[in-house]
């Protein structure tokens, strides 16, 4: 049977990788570590936004970093998503929750930081702890100004320090799509980050946000003064090598190989997005037989992954919205026109491909895809990009599948 004996899948799709596997982005990592954890371990306050589209591997990253940072320099982790979070009184309530949570390389800080914040901890069994969110919920509004906030992650280094000879806290807040668009957050942000500057002696804080740079774009509308705060490192999509060394990586690390005709359908697929590959790479994972991934299983284990991503991420976006046959049609042509690399195209190039029907159509189909938030306009007139690389080689894979 397809998959029988194999034990655990070497990938993670819809998690961010495993440090063990982390590969590429050395030089945005090498940024981080430099401008970052490097001088927040010397006592300087430093502030990061990771920006890059969707399922392009930000959480990773940060993630990564906070990870090395905690290991090798000292500095303690506390690692919060503001997914569904819109008001500040959720944020301080994230942070509280996830100050719990720290202490990954740390056993001792792990049970000093509960003894410190026993009153948030509920009942504990032999798998752990559960977590008291209702003395958490009434708590929170006391941390939700950036003053108090500020407070609490002084006390949390200067125990860290005291008990460990911790240097610092590195403190992440990804997910921001719900709260980003409110003003508050971005003067609470910029509050947090001015108060402790001017501190006669600052919290050694590496504060990170996670997020796409439409995001860091509505925090500078909602507050100008939000624009030079960060350190801003743009994550690209990753290189052919890169994907190459992560596919061989970790198919090794269950003693597989891949041979390099399948390697080339699995990076011509995830098209640099790290989502992407895990999910490529967990499908031809469950496909193959023996210990080689060969051309054969590496397609079917392409068409599998494009029917999961879609399922996920973009039918219900996209495809149930658009019911009409020359619409589908219209957007499979253009799929198959830009493969999955190109990133833009013209109204003239996608009309000289359509039948005399879909012509008529053209026009109206481009702005229900702008009102999806599917396609953007460029500069040029009748020039069009992809907002979400994702969605574009998803409907790409789509188009491949069929």
């Amino acid at each position: 049977m397809t998959g029988e004996g194999k034990g655990r899948s070497p990938f993670n799709p819809g998690q961010p990788v495993p440090a063990e596997l982390f590969t590429g982005r050395q030089q945005e990592i090498d940024r981080i570590l430099q401008r970052g954890v490097g001088q927040t371990a010397l006592g300087k306050p430093t502030a990061f936004f990771i920006q890059g589209e969707y399922g392009i591997g930000k959480s990773s990253i940060a993630s990564f970093a906070q990870t090395i940072a905690e290991r090798d320099h000292g500095l303690i982790g506390i690692y919060t998503t503001l997914g569904g979070v819109k008001t500040l009184d959720d944020l301080a309530a994230s942070v509280l929750e996830a100050t719990l949570h720290s202490g990954l390389y740390d056993p001792t800080w792990r049970e000093q930081t509960r003894n410190w914040l026993a009153k948030y901890i509920g009942k504990q069994d032999l798998f752990g702890f559960s977590v008291n969110l209702e003395a958490i919920k009434v708590d929170a509004p006391q941390l939700a100004s950036a003053l108090q906030m500020l407070g609490f992650l002084r006390e949390a280094h200067d125990r860290y320090a005291r008990a460990r000879g911790g240097k610092g806290v590195f403190l992440v807040l990804d997910e921001i799509n719900g709260i980003a668009p409110m003003p508050e957050f971005a003067q609470f942000v910029k509050s947090l980050i001015d108060s402790n500057a001017l501190n006669r002696e600052p919290v050694p804080l590496l504060l990170m946000l996670c997020g796409t740079e439409e995001r860091r774009t509505q925090m500078i509308e909602c507050h100008p003064p939000t624009d030079r705060l960060f350190d801003v490192v743009d994550i690209p999509p990753m290189s052919e090598a890169e994907m190459t060394d992560f596919f061989r990586k970790a198919f090794e690390s269950v003693e597989m190989m891949a041979d390099d005709d399948a390697m080339l359908v699995m990076t011509q697929a995830a098209a640099g997005f790290p989502k992407i590959m895990h999910s490529v790479g967990d499908s031809v994972f469950w496909r193959v037989t023996g210990k080689r991934v060969d051309h054969p299983t590496a397609i079917r284990g392409v068409i599998d992954a494009s029917r999961e991503v879609g399922r996920k991420f973009v039918d219900a976006q996209v495809y149930d919205a658009i019911q009409s046959k020359d619409y589908q049609s219209i957007l499979k042509k253009l799929a198959n026109d830009l493969g999955p690399f190109r990133e833009e195209f013209t109204r003239k190039d996608l009309a000289a491909k359509l039948n005399d029907s879909e012509k008529r159509k053209l026009d109206n189909f481009l702005q229900k895809l702008k009102k999806l938030n599917v396609i953007k306009s460029l500069d040029t007139p009748g020039r069009y990009q992809f907002r979400i690389k994702m969605v574009q080689t998803y409907i790409w894979l789509r188009s491949f599948e069929k």
